[in-house]
C-alpha cells in the first residue's frame, strides 16, 4: 500500500513539475554569462574559466541573440590552425583559432544556437534537450531577445524542490551507501 501512495506522490510531483513554465525556474539574466559580437576573446576565456558557455548578442540594449561559446569550443580557440583542420575536418573552424585571426566573440561563436519560447513548459524544454542532445537552451521572447537561460542542472534542483515540498520521501532502495 505504501508503494502505490509513494507513486501517486512521484506522479503527482513530475505532473506539476512538467506543467512549469520555463520563465518560472531561469535566473536573473543579470546572473547569466552573456557577451556582445566585439567582445574581446580574453573577455570570453574569462568567463569560460567558471562557466560551461557564453551567450552572445547583438548589443545589451536589444539582447538580441546571435550564438553560444561553449567550453569545450575553446580547444578550437587555442589550437594552431591546421590541427584543427586536421583533427574536425572543419573548415569554419579553422578561422575560430587565435592564431587564424580569430579575436572577437563573434569570430568563434556557433551561430545555431538551441532556443525555446518563454512560456514553454518544462516538458518541452526535457523533450527539446534529448531530442537534440543538449543540456541547455537560451530562453528567448517571441522577438528573438535573450531572456533567460535553462539547463538540466536546473531542472533537477527544481524537481528535487518540488519533492521536498511536496514531503515526497523519495529514498534509493538498494543503495550501497545504506549503513546496515
Amino acid at each position: 500500500m505504501g508503494t502505490v501512495n509513494y507513486m501517486s506522490e512521484i506522479e503527482r510531483a513530475l505532473q506539476t513539475f512538467h506543467s512549469i513554465r520555463v520563465s518560472d525556474i531561469m535566473p536573473s539574466i543579470v546572473t547569466m554569462p552573456i557577451v556582445t559580437l566585439d567582445a574581446p576573446l580574453v573577455d570570453v576565456l574569462k568567463l569560460l574559466r567558471t562557466r560551461h558557455h557564453v551567450w552572445v548578442v547583438k548589443s545589451r540594449e536589444d539582447m538580441e541573440l546571435e550564438g553560444v561559446i561553449r567550453y569545450f569550443d575553446v580547444m578550437n580557440v587555442l589550437l594552431p590552425p591546421e590541427d584543427t583542420k586536421a583533427r574536425f575536418g572543419n573548415i569554419s573552424a579553422l578561422f575560430k583559432s587565435i592564431l587564424g585571426g580569430a579575436e572577437r566573440a563573434e569570430d568563434v561563436m556557433e551561430r545555431n544556437v538551441m532556443t525555446i519560447e518563454d512560456d514553454a513548459t518544462v516538458l518541452d524544454a526535457l523533450k527539446r534537450m534529448r531530442h537534440y542532445k543538449i543540456q541547455i537552451l537560451a530562453i528567448v521572447d517571441e522577438k528573438g531577445r535573450l531572456v533567460g537561460e535553462v539547463s538540466l542542472r536546473m531542472l533537477i534542483d527544481e524537481f528535487l524542490r518540488l519533492m521536498k515540498l511536496g514531503g515526497a520521501q523519495w529514498t534509493q532502495h538498494g543503495s550501497s551507501s545504506r549503513s546496515e
